[in-house]
């Protein structure tokens, strides 16, 4: 009976993963008419996606804002994230409050996170600005949202916050679970501090960092409620803050495709699953050979 088990889950993944993937892909292959599916066209919308100036520009533009989400991301979130995670290990005073403190966004949903930072940052009245103003830094109280040269920055920022309790969870596990005659056999050798972290504790952490990295990738990928939140649909200020997921938004919705909005979209919709999908597979196929070497 216990090969029975994984049976709910699967089902689970099948309705809301496989099928939707598939369906997809079948919607790619037709023109359409609104919400009425006209003729069978084949793989036209691709061609219509990669070589229309228009709708080509967009994707070029938005998946170049999806790989600064995920490099800045990867750095910045998995940083802060490591470092809070050692401190707790070490158990520094106060640092088993980082845990509850940094996790408690991640109660939140995406939206609210989203309201909450557009008023913090506000030009005109937000906290932020408020606060550089008093301590004398006026000439950074900039619209860090109404700018094209921040708004990414920003939302990438509010997302690590966001983000950042997940990550000082999974490298405190990864810390908690290396074996502690290793480190004290380091010790004992001089080896201490930042030349430990670098020449052991990293190395054996590199499964939880692998890990993190392929969830970061994920989620920069398919970021969509964070950047809807802030800056709305058409990822503002002119379309600085535009990904995937949001391109994807108005191609579906007929407001940057045409008769064929729904084919499009969908489209978009494959060729975003083939990019997560194969990063994923192939980062797991190199953590798994690396863990069997």
């Amino acid at each position: 009976m216990i090969h029975l088990f994984p049976l709910p889950a699967l089902a689970v993944y099948v309705l809301f993963m496989i099928i939707p993937v598939f369906t997809a892909l079948g919607y790619s292959l037709f023109d359409w008419h609104g919400m009425v599916r006209g003729d069978f066209i084949g793989l036209k919308n691709f061609v219509t996606l990669f070589t229309d100036p228009q709708l080509s520009g967009l994707f070029k533009n938005a998946i170049g804002h999806n790989v600064i989400y995920f490099l800045v991301s990867l750095v910045v979130q998995n940083a802060a994230a490591f470092y809070l995670a050692y401190l707790i290990y070490r158990k520094y005073r106060g640092a088993e409050w980082f845990k509850v403190i940094f996790f408690v966004p991640r109660l939140l949903s995406l939206i609210v996170v989203g309201f909450l930072w557009n008023l913090i940052l506000n030009p005109n009245f937000g906290a932020f600005n408020a606060l550089l103003r008093t301590i004398g830094l006026e000439e950074w109280a900039l619209p860090w949202l109404g700018q094209t040269s921040t708004a990414l920055y920003a939302i990438i920022l509010v997302n690590a916050w966001y983000m950042i309790g997940f990550g000082i969870l999974i490298y405190l596990a990864g810390l908690q679970a290396i074996p502690q005659d290793i480190l004290e056999a380091a010790e004992l050798d001089g080896c201490i501090g930042f030349e430990q972290i670098r020449k052991i504790i990293l190395p054996l952490l590199m499964p939880s960092i692998t890990i993190m990295t392929i969830l970061t990738f994920i989620y920069s990928f398919e970021a969509f409620d964070l950047i809807f939140a802030m800056e709305g649909s058409e990822g503002g200020p002119y379309y600085s803050t535009d990904t995937l997921a949001t391109l994807f938004y108005r191609l579906s919705f007929a407001k940057d495709g045409a008769s064929s909005a729904i084919g499009l979209g969908s489209a978009l919709a494959v060729v975003m699953f083939v990019i997560i999908a194969s990063v994923s597979a192939i980062s797991l196929y190199l953590m798994t050979k690396r863990s069997n070497a």
